[in-house]
């Protein structure tokens, strides 16, 4: 039995072995490759054809009036009193690291705040749009908690 295997086996390899001779041989004929010529470059300067597009023909019409379609935006801006008489904050604080930076805006996530942020080399301060100064001030306790000095005042320039 185990004669049988060993010769199959042998046959078997054999077999695979001339077949990748006879193909590698044939691969790399040199008959195949004297056909092959090398590629010429081309200097020619191919016009592609413009499609039918539906807005093409509005671009040759000579009719005035037409406009192209656009999207339409309209804003409508709410001057109430309550708006207009906002008092706004500025918060100076001297921040030394990124993750002092990243803490007060965790905070003023946390505390859902609107604010403007205006960083120096040395100072971080920040244009707080808020009515409530006891939501401010318990701001300002929050931050020593990570080290950060803060103080609030009535920012008096006038917004555009």
């Amino acid at each position: 039995m185990q004669k049988i295997i060993k010769w199959i086996f042998t046959l078997l390899l054999l077999g695979v072995s001339i077949f990748i001779i006879l193909f590698l041989i044939e691969i790399n004929s040199p008959e195949k490759l004297a056909e092959i010529e090398p590629l010429a470059l081309k200097n020619e300067v191919i016009q592609k054809k413009s499609k039918d597009v539906w807005l093409n023909h509005f671009s040759k019409n000579e009719k005035t009036g037409y406009f192209y379609p656009v999207n339409e935006v309209y804003v409508k801006v709410d001057l109430d009193e309550k708006i207009i008489n906002t008092i706004t904050y500025k918060l100076s604080a001297s921040l030394l690291d990124p993750y002092q930076t990243f803490c007060l805006k965790e905070e003023l996530k946390h505390y859902d705040l609107k604010y403007y942020l205006q960083k120096d080399k040395k100072n971080v301060e920040l244009l707080i749009f808020s009515e409530n100064i006891d939501k401010l001030n318990s701001l300002v306790k929050v931050l020593k908690n990570y080290q950060i000095s803060a103080t609030i005042a009535p920012y008096k320039k006038d917004l555009i």
